[in-house]
C-alpha cells in the first residue's frame, strides 16, 4: 500500500485555466513530473512522453469502460486498430475532399464583408459539425444534436461529473441506435458511409457489435471536437501573422506542415491517459502500479530539449517567415506531438489534417486578408481543450 504523494498543482486552477499553455510550460520546468488529485501523474517532458508512448506494455491504455480502439491494449488494440484504419484511408480521403471543400465554401460565402464575426459559432464549429455528420452518413438535422453532445461532454470531462459523463454515454447510444436502424431497414448495402461501413466490419472473422460500433462513433466523434479547437488556432495564428497569412496564400502546398507546426506550438488537445502496469521511475518520480499518468502534449510539444526556440513557427525548408533557417526542421517535424505517436497515435489524423487543410485553403482562396476585430483577446476553452470560445475577426 503506497501512501498519497503530495499535490504539486492544481489543473483547475483559474491561474492554470486562464492560460494553459504559459501554466504547462512552467510546469514543465519547475516539476516535469507533477502529482494532482485531477490528473493523476502529469508527465510533461517531450522525452519523458516519448518514452511512455514507445512502452505500451508499462502504460497501459485499457480503460474501465470499453473504448474501441483507443481504451485497449495489444494484441485486441491490435486487431480492432487494422480492422478499423481503412475508415481512413487514401481513396476515402479522396472521395470525401470534395464534400469538405463544398461546405467551407459554402459557409465562407457571406463572411468576405469587412464587418466583424464571430468565427467560431459563423464558420468553425458549423463546419467540423458539418463534415463529421457527412463522414458518419448522419442527417444534417444531427448537427446541433452533436455539436451540444461534443460541448456538454467536454464540460463533463473537466467537472470530472461521471454521472454527466454516463448520461451522456446513454445519449450518445441511442443516436447510433437510430442510425443503426435506418440502415437496416433500408438495407445497408445502400448507404456509402462509415457507419454502414462500421456495420460490415469484421475483427478476428467476427462482425463488430452494435456496442462496438457505439464506442467506436463515441470516440470519433468526441475526438472530433479536436478539429474544431485545431481550425480556430490556425485562423488565429494567421490573423496575428499577416506575412505567413500571405506566404500561404502564394504557396498553399506549404498548409500540412504550416498546420501541424502552428498546432505544435499551440496545441488543440491538454492530455491523454495512462495506466501504470508495474511500478515504475519516471522524471526522478517513483509512481506505483495501477496509478494513472497524464501526457501533457503541450507542455511536451513546446519543450525547448526537442524544440530549438520551440515557440516558433518554421515550416518552409527551415524558414519560418521570421527567422531565417533552421537545421532542425526535420527533427521538429518528426517529434511533433500533436497526432500522438506509438501503437496508439491519432488513427482519425488523415481525416483531422484533410478537414484542416481544405477549411484554411477555402479561407485564404475567398478573402485576401484575414484580420482579428474586437478590443477583447480571444477567449479560450478550458480542460479537456484548449481550442477557442469566440474568435471575432474581419474577412476582407
Amino acid at each position: 500500500m503506497h501512501d498519497k504523494p503530495a499535490v504539486d498543482w492544481d489543473p483547475r486552477d483559474a491561474s492554470v485555466l486562464a492560460d494553459q499553455r504559459r501554466a504547462y510550460d512552467d510546469l514543465r520546468e519547475r516539476c516535469p513530473v507533477a502529482y494532482s488529485d485531477f490528473l493523476g501523474w502529469s508527465v510533461l517532458q517531450h522525452a519523458d512522453v516519448v518514452r511512455v508512448l514507445a512502452d505500451p506494455a508499462t502504460y497501459s491504455s485499457a480503460s474501465r469502460r470499453r473504448a474501441v480502439p483507443n481504451g485497449m491494449d495489444a494484441p485486441e488494440h491490435t486487431l480492432y486498430r487494422h480492422a478499423l484504419e481503412p475508415c481512413f484511408d487514401n481513396e476515402r480521403m479522396t472521395a470525401f475532399a470534395p464534400h469538405c471543400r463544398r461546405g467551407a465554401a459554402e459557409l465562407v460565402h457571406g463572411l468576405v464583408t469587412g464587418d466583424e464575426v464571430e468565427l467560431v459559432s459563423a464558420f468553425i464549429q458549423p463546419y467540423s459539425v458539418e463534415t463529421l455528420c457527412a463522414f458518419l452518413g448522419w442527417p444534417q438535422e444531427s448537427r446541433a444534436q452533436l455539436s451540444a453532445w461534443i460541448h456538454s461532454n467536454q464540460q463533463a470531462a473537466l467537472a470530472h461529473d461521471r454521472e454527466a459523463g454516463k448520461t451522456l454515454a446513454l445519449e450518445f447510444t441511442g443516436y447510433v441506435q437510430a442510425a443503426l436502424r435506418v440502415r437496416r431497414e433500408a438495407g445497408v448495402e445502400t448507404f456509402n458511409d462509415i457507419t454502414a461501413s462500421l456495420m460490415t466490419t469484421e475483427v478476428d472473422g467476427k462482425p463488430l457489435s452494435d456496442d462496438d460500433i457505439v464506442s467506436v462513433l463515441r470516440n470519433w466523434t468526441a475526438g472530433h471536437g479536436t478539429v474544431a479547437a485545431s481550425l480556430g488556432i490556425v485562423v488565429l495564428y494567421l490573423a496575428e501573422h499577416q506575412d505567413v497569412q500571405q506566404q500561404l496564400r502564394d504557396e498553399p502546398t506549404l498548409l500540412r506542415a504550416a498546420i501541424d507546426e502552428i498546432l505544435r506550438t499551440d496545441g488543440p488537445l491538454v492530455a491523454n491517459y495512462r495506466t501504470t502496469t508495474r511500478d515504475v521511475e519516471i522524471g526522478g518520480r517513483t509512481i506505483p502500479a495501477g496509478e494513472t499518468v497524464t501526457l501533457i502534449w503541450i507542455a511536451a510539444n513546446r519543450d525547448g530539449r526537442a524544440f530549438d526556440d520551440p515557440e516558433a513557427v518554421r515550416f518552409h525548408d527551415g524558414h519560418d517567415g521570421h527567422d531565417g533557417h533552421d537545421a532542425n526542421v526535420p527533427d521538429r517535424e518528426a517529434d511533433n506531438l500533436v497526432f500522438g505517436a506509438g501503437i496508439h497515435d491519432c488513427m482519425g489524423a488523415p481525416l483531422a489534417r484533410l478537414e484542416l487543410r481544405i477549411a484554411v485553403e477555402e479561407l485564404l482562396r475567398s478573402t485576401s486578408r484575414i484580420e482579428l476585430a474586437g478590443t477583447e483577446p480571444p477567449s479560450r476553452s478550458a480542460y479537456p481543450s484548449n481550442g477557442l470560445e469566440a474568435l471575432k475577426v474581419r474577412l476582407h
